[in-house]
């Protein structure tokens, strides 16, 4: 009998003596012990910036407005998402306006929940407004209702290549904005490159003067 109590005490002290010797490894490793499970969660995910498949609720409805691209803000870049857009169908220095305006308005919009679930949102002011070009700007000048320079780089970067590639561009698909003509805010041609997709903070000096 004592010996089987002397086996338990024995058996009790290495253990005690291994989860001491635990504990003092954990803490040099600078992770605390505890005797409490701990759920940590589930591993962080990245967002990959790309959306679902398009619904095909209202397809009807939605195939009489044309599909446009609409650069939003996702991570350290901007993307495009596709969206329907109501826009004229004529070519005048009206509907250059009319579809500058139109996809101001969708940058100004919040993202759909899709959007946001793949990481996207915006920058761009919602009290902006856009207007056409003042006297002695090129044609195709597109002015802002906040100079260039107090605009958030990334909002202008969303701005110059939504409007790439539509009316709102010059024929080489570069897009010309300015600030108010009466804060002497002279317009500037920004393109739409790879650069400027990636690194949008570098927007504010992506402009070259015309």
């Amino acid at each position: 009998m004592n010996g089987r109590l002397a086996g338990r005490r024995w058996r009790s002290v290495r253990i005690i003596a291994a989860a001491a010797t635990l504990g003092a490894l954990l803490s040099g490793c600078g992770i605390r012990a505890t005797s409490v499970p701990v759920d940590a969660g589930a591993a962080p995910s990245r967002v990959g910036c790309v959306l679902p498949g398009n619904s095909e609720d209202g397809a009807d409805e939605a195939q009489a407005r044309p599909e446009m691209r609409v650069f939003l803000v996702c991570g350290s870049r901007v993307s495009p998402v596709q969206r329907r857009v109501d826009i004229p169908g004529d070519s005048s220095e009206e509907e250059r306006l009319a579809v500058a305006r139109a996809l101001l308005d969708e940058l100004q919009d919040e993202p759909s929940a899709d959007e946001r679930s793949a990481g996207f949102e915006t920058d761009v002011p919602r009290d902006l407004t856009v207007s056409g070009a003042a006297s002695g700007d090129p044609e195709e000048t597109i002015r802002l209702s906040e100079p260039l320079d107090r605009l958030p780089s990334f909002a202008l970067a969303q701005l110059v290549c939504t409007y790439a590639d539509t009316a709102a561009a010059d024929a080489n698909d570069a897009v010309t904005l300015g600030g108010p003509a009466s804060a002497d805010d002279p317009p500037q041609r920004f393109e739409c490159g790879t650069a400027l997709r990636n690194s949008p903070e570098a927007a504010a000096t992506a402009g070259t003067r015309v």
